[in-house]
C-alpha cells in the first residue's frame, strides 16, 4: 500500500493499454483516401454510434439499422463489426510493463473498468492474454452500463468492496476520469506511459521505470 493509502488501481484498457482503430480496417477500404474514411467514420458508422453497443445493444441489431438508414454503404457497414478483430492492435507495450511491475512487485489490487461491446470482449481476452492478471475486469457491455454514468463505477465499487478514496482511476478520456474524481477516486487523464509513471509516484505509488 502507498504512503497516501492507496491500495487499488483501476485500468481503462482501450487507449491505455490495447490499441483499437476502426482504420486499420477503412484506409484499406477507402484506398488512403483519409477524407473519405473520416466521413464515414464521422457520419455513418461514427464514434458515438459505437458507444451505444459498448452499452450493451445487440450488434447485430445496431449493423442493421445502420444498413437501413444508409443502404448505399451496406457492405462497408457490415464490416465494422464483421471485421473488428482486424482493428485490434497490439498492447501499448510501455504501459504493459508498468502494469507488469505493478502485478510482479506490489500487493496493490489490480481491476479494470472499460467500455467494451460483450460480444467483442472475448476476443480482447484471447488475444492479450495478460488480461488474466487482473483481478477482475469490468465491461461495459456486460452491464448495460457505460462511463461517465457514475452507476458503472458504482457497480465497480460494490462488486469489489472499494473504497472510493484508495482508489486510482486511469483513463484516457477526461469526462471518465472526472467522473470517477467526482465518486472520490483520485483520477489520472491518461497521455502516455512516462506521464503516467510520475503522475503514480506523485500520489505515493511507487513504479519503477
Amino acid at each position: 500500500m502507498s504512503s497516501s493509502g492507496i491500495n487499488t488501481i483501476v485500468f481503462d484498457l482501450g487507449g491505455v493499454l490495447i490499441d483499437w482503430q476502426p482504420s486499420y480496417v477503412y484506409l484499406k477500404e477507402f484506398r488512403g483516401n483519409q477524407d473519405k474514411m473520416d466521413h464515414f467514420l464521422n457520419h455513418i458508422c461514427s464514434w458515438d454510434w459505437n458507444l451505444n453497443q459498448d452499452a450493451g445493444y445487440p450488434l447485430d441489431k445496431a449493423t442493421q439499422e445502420r444498413i437501413a438508414l444508409f443502404p448505399e454503404h451496406k457492405a462497408l457497414i457490415e464490416m465494422y463489426y464483421g471485421r473488428w478483430e482486424e482493428m485490434l492492435g497490439f498492447a501499448h507495450l510501455d504501459t504493459l510493463a508498468l502494469l507488469r511491475f505493478l502485478k510482479k512487485n506490489t500487493d496493490y489490487r489490480l481491476l479494470a473498468l472499460t467500455n467494451w461491446s460483450h460480444e467483442t470482449f472475448p476476443i480482447a481476452l484471447k488475444k492479450f492474454p495478460w488480461l488474466s492478471w487482473f483481478e477482475g475486469i469490468l465491461v461495459s457491455g456486460a452491464e448495460g452500463l457505460r462511463k461517465p454514468d457514475p452507476q458503472i463505477y458504482t457497480r465497480l465499487i460494490e462488486r469489489y468492496d472499494l473504497v472510493n478514496s484508495r482508489c486510482v482511476f486511469i483513463d484516457d478520456n477526461k469526462d471518465n476520469v472526472l467522473a470517477a474524481e467526482q465518486l472520490g477516486f483520485k483520477g489520472i487523464h491518461f497521455t502516455d506511459a512516462g506521464a503516467l509513471h510520475d503522475k503514480l509516484n506523485q500520489l505515493g505509488v511507487a513504479v519503477a521505470k
